[in-house]
């Protein structure tokens, strides 16, 4: 009897035993169908929702060229599609747009990558782990912030010595928009030299040389393709900004190469006129999509350069 209870026991333990893996291997097997479908239709959300952007850019754009002349558009010199004579060159915008991006790389890239050469070659491991979360906080800010910073703050700097500057002036914005875009900067090009081996700095040191050369000649070389791409991520980041300069800068598009004069970005503009106040279906309202459109297209190619660039440089150890 107590052997035939034990037989029993085992048979019905193997039972349950065969019935719970033959759930667990259901279960797998749903997952295994499921979950690639899923993973699927989450990735396909960013590639859809780029196709819809660039159709509506596509479209609304078309429709503008069909009443404004393509030519008109990318080499008019005046830019006043709101206020009678009405004329759509999209030169000053372009052109307000690259000063400030330009003045933003010339604060960003030197102080971003001397900050990411400390990281990298000269900060202990407990100063850089207190210094480099503190430095990526500026990317956390509202660039609503930074735009009523740069107005309240770095305006009055600029106009106590210049004093032909203006309330609002391209150089306060660019500056600002600089100074937010060092993070990116910093922490890209730090993590590039943090990647270079550390077998070529002891080769450097082995040779004589003193820390700032192996930083300055081998690391920073070793790392250029990251660095360069860090910097042309930091240029499409600056080129699109929008809150500072709205802020900052001013709405008056000025053909002008004067940096303390009030200028107007092609980002501000759609700000301005996306408020609500132009009726959809107008010219005005194309302008918008026309506007998007370029900035897309600068935005996009260099984008591209910034992989080209990495890939051609790219060295592998």
């Amino acid at each position: 009897m107590p052997s035939q209870r034990i037989q029993a026991v085992n048979k019905k333990t193997q039972t349950v035993t065969k019935e719970i893996y033959d759930f667990k291997n259901k279960r797998v097997s749903i997952m295994n169908k499921v979950m690639p479908i899923l993973l699927f239709l989450c990735a396909s959300v960013s590639v859809l929702t780029t196709i819809g952007i660039v159709v509506t850019l596509i479209s609304e754009t078309y429709q503008f060229f069909q009443k404004i002349p393509i030519f008109d558009f990318l080499f008019g010199t005046k830019w006043s599609p709101l206020i009678p004579p009405k004329s759509f060159g999209v030169l000053p915008l372009l052109s307000g747009t690259l000063m400030i991006t330009l003045i933003a790389c010339l604060v960003a890239i030197p102080l971003g990558l001397a900050s990411a050469i400390y990281l990298s070659e000269y900060a202990p491991k407990r100063v850089r782990k207190i210094i480099k979360p503190i430095l990526e906080v500026l990317a956390g800010v509202p660039t609503i912030v930074y735009g009523y910073f740069a107005l309240s703050v770095v305006t009055p700097i600029i106009q106590s010595i210049f004093n032909g500057a203006g309330v609002f002036n391209a150089l306060s914005a660019g500056i600002v928009v600089g100074i937010m875009i060092i993070p990116m900067v910093s922490s890209m090009s730090e993590d590039a030299m943090s990647a270079v081996p550390r077998s070529l700095r002891d080769g450097a040191y082995a040779l004589g040389a003193t820390k700032f050369e192996v930083a300055l000649k081998i690391v920073v070389p070793a790392a250029f393709s990251g660095i360069v791409a860090s910097a042309v991520l930091a240029f499409s980041r600056a080129i699109g900004e929008t809150m500072i300069v709205t802020v900052a800068a001013g709405s008056t598009p000025n053909l002008t190469a004067n940096p303390l004069e009030s200028i107007q970005t092609m980002t501000a503009y759609i700000v301005q006129v996306s408020l609500g106040d132009t009726p959809h279906g107008t010219i005005e309202y194309g302008s918008i999509f026309a506007v998007g459109m370029t900035l897309f297209v600068i935005t996009f190619l260099l984008n591209i350069l910034a992989q080209y660039i990495a890939r051609r440089f790219r060295e592998e150890y």
